[in-house]
């Protein structure tokens, strides 16, 4: 497997020399770029990329960051080709009709995908009109529990305003696509932590449809919610990613994270990017520095463990928009963290995002989770 990065510039646009494109286009070539929300309408851009990668299979979103190496970028499209040698790929997509159609837009792509040979899926939706959970519990449901499944929601900074996938020739909003990978000769593993610490009361869900919640005690949830923000509750749903709801089913289960997508003042309720089942248990989080920036080494540590280190290694990091905002000027630690634990020349590249899907342990099934960072290992 070949690899190589390349950055566009918004303000370097027009300048061919400034921005080269690596010569790799094939129909074995993945092409992952993470884009600036700026980007949604330059056309020019995305012509460019599809004339130069006119065989390959191109897969993208919008962010809230772009992740380069141990670095952080705004402004900018970061993207890597890799050629295999010896995978195919397939690249579906298909258009979703908000939160109710979560489940079935995973079914339709999951249908999509031939199964013969099919070993993992990388998968990328928009992130705001969407339930994170259903939407993996529908392309679960239509793929062999062997198959692989990571990805990420995309984002659009901190303004949660619209977000967008590329996949192929469409670019546009309210998308899911994903690409798969088969043959035997492909390896792929996975790392995904968080490092956040648990605080206050926990209380039961007792209304909830979805991913909405309603009350948390039989009190109505956004009025409960604001309570504990204080002064900060004039920034929802922004400041929202800096308190997170830690939700469990029963005291022998592990804890789901949950961060805010928007607010409803009228029935002051709170709608996050995953499930919310009624009777869990809920709890609010707060940051830990140090045990964020570990946990992101830990995630990169245990996608290692289960990779050959003698083989090319393309790393693919999605960390969640909160932990930026948490983290401000430390943020690129987390990155460094992650890449001292990846085998010499592993290229890193990612984003953060408005939601993370990956197993939480090898072998373990896929959900989607929120403040995490999770590590997707790409290996031929």
């Amino acid at each position: 497997m070949l690899i190589h990065n390349f950055s566009i510039n918004r303000h370097e646009l027009n300048s061919q020399a400034a921005n080269p494109l690596p010569d790799l286009d094939s129909e074995s070539t993945l092409v992952l770029v993470f884009a600036d929300p700026c980007f949604r309408d330059k056309n020019e851009v995305w012509q460019r990329l599809r004339r130069h990668f006119a065989k390959s299979v191109i897969l993208g979103c919008s962010t809230a960051g772009n992740i380069l190496g141990p670095e952080i970028s705004d402004g900018s499209i970061e993207g890597v080709a890799a050629r295999f040698e010896r995978t195919a790929l397939a690249l579906f997509s298909t258009s979703i009709a908000g939160q109710d159609d979560s489940f079935a837009a995973g079914c339709r792509l999951g249908r999509s995908f031939p199964k013969e040979g099919l070993r993992a899926v990388f998968l990328l939706s928009e992130g705001l009109s969407i339930n994170g959970t259903e939407l993996v519990k529908g392309i679960s449901s239509e793929l062999p529990p062997e198959v692989g499944i990571s990805g990420g929601l995309a984002g659009d900074g901190n303004g949660f305003k619209e977000t967008w996938i590329v996949a192929g020739e469409a670019l546009g909003s309210n998308m899911v696509a994903a690409v798969g990978f088969y043959g035997e000769h492909f390896r792929f593993s996975y790392g995904c932590e968080g490092g956040w610490d648990k605080f206050g009361v926990e209380r039961r869900v007792t209304r909830s449809v979805g991913s909405v919640l309603y009350e948390l005690d039989g009190k109505p949830a956004l009025k409960l919610y604001k309570e504990y923000l204080g002064a900060q509750s004039s920034g929802l749903p922004a400041t929202g990613l800096l308190f997170p709801l830690a939700i469990r089913q029963d005291k022998g289960s592990e804890a789901l994270v949950r961060t805010i997508l928007k607010i409803n003042e009228e029935d002051e309720s709170l709608t996050f990017a995953g499930d919310i089942p009624e009777n869990s248990m809920a709890q609010l989080m707060k940051a830990n520095l140090d045990r964020i920036i570990d946990g992101a080494g830990q995630a990169a540590e245990r996608a290692t463990s289960h990779a050959d280190s003698s083989l090319a290694s393309l790393a693919i990091a999605v960390s969640c928009v909160g932990r930026r905002l948490v983290l401000r000027g430390r943020a690129e630690e987390e990155l460094q963290a992650n890449t001292t634990m990846f085998p010499a020349g592993t290229q890193q590249i990612g984003f953060y995002s408005y939601g993370e899907v990956a197993p939480r342990s090898a072998g373990g099934s896929s959900n989607l989770h929120n403040q995490t960072m999770t590590v997707t290992l790409l290996q031929e």
